[in-house]
């Protein structure tokens, strides 16, 4: 992404879509890294953050489990969904830039979706580490 910032118009028509196949497989990395870290929380952890992230009116959201769950993993899964929200803002703004400089195949914006991208993959890395840190379940004091 860093080299194709420096291309030519005429180089960016060449390998726009080598630039996109890059960022895809990048986000697939990301994601499935994602993916594994957040497997390995506890069920607690687990069960917080899929109430968090619930839509309202769905059946999780109703759920009663993560409620119940600690004053710390709840500000851990509302710090993590935070992040997570932050880099899917960032990877949609990328992808719309990068959508819209080849509709107008404007280099200038092909360049801002190159730099909107490397700024997502560090928010999404950022995300993942922090997912890293979950709290180990512990009992609730009665």
């Amino acid at each position: 992404m860093t080299e194709a910032m420096d291309w030519s118009v005429f180089h960016w028509l060449l390998e726009k879509s080598r630039v996109r196949e890059t960022a895809d497989l990048a986000n697939e990395a990301l994601d499935k890294l994602n993916h594994a870290v957040k497997s390995r929380w506890s069920s607690e952890v687990k069960a917080a953050y899929k109430q968090l992230t619930a839509k309202p009116g769905s059946r999780r959201s109703a759920e009663p489990a993560a409620e119940n769950a600690n004053p710390e993993v709840q500000q851990f899964v509302k710090e993590v969904k935070e992040a997570d929200d932050a880099a899917r803002r960032a990877r949609s703004d990328a992808q719309d830039t990068f959508d819209e400089a080849e509709r107008q195949l404007n280099t200038g914006l092909a360049r801002e979706g190159c730099r909107k991208a490397i700024q997502q993959w560090k928010l999404d890395e950022k995300a993942i580490r922090r997912a890293e840190t979950a709290p180990r379940s512990a009992p609730l004091a009665s």
